[in-house]
């Protein structure tokens, strides 16, 4: 996770653990004028509009006093849905038998986007399963992951 996104998860924690929900984790997108800051919540009971439109509120505020961002954004609260994101440590042991999808920061084997079933962690690698063949994957390069849902 990058400093900055870090950061929003130790400030806006606290806030949304205390409306009631879990912030599973934060994606800042920079697109020039138009970034997006983008937080991930979820409850027992699932996440609804009126779940996300109550938090928003609440992060707005927040947002508006302590200012951690300098310059024009889009605020969006959603629910994990079906490819639930992976963030943590915990969010990968919850993950293992499930088919995942990584985004890999620097690439490894001369790529960067691997799609497989976690089997194990070790360590700090997170090991994949594709096509029968192991790969391991440091867990501080993963830029970006997902469970790919299975219907």
């Amino acid at each position: 996770m990058a400093k900055q996104e870090q950061q929003l998860v130790e400030l806006l924690g606290p806030t949304i653990e205390a409306a009631g929900f879990e912030l599973l984790g934060v994606e800042f997108v920079r697109a020039g004028r138009h970034s997006t800051l983008r937080l991930y919540i979820d409850h027992p009971d699932g996440v609804t509009v009126e779940h996300c439109a109550k938090v928003s509120r609440e992060v707005s505020a927040l947002m508006d006093v302590e200012d951690p961002i300098a310059h024009e954004y889009l605020l969006e609260v959603s629910s994990p849905g079906l490819d639930r994101p992976l963030f943590t440590l915990e969010h990968f042991t919850k993950a293992i038998g499930e088919k995942v999808e990584l985004k890999l920061a620097i690439p490894q084997d001369g790529r960067r986007k691997f799609k497989g079933k976690l089997t194990a962690i070790e360590q700090d690698m997170l090991v994949l399963e594709i096509d029968g063949k192991q790969f391991r994957l440091l867990m501080d390069n993963v830029e970006k992951a997902n469970i790919v849902p299975t219907f």
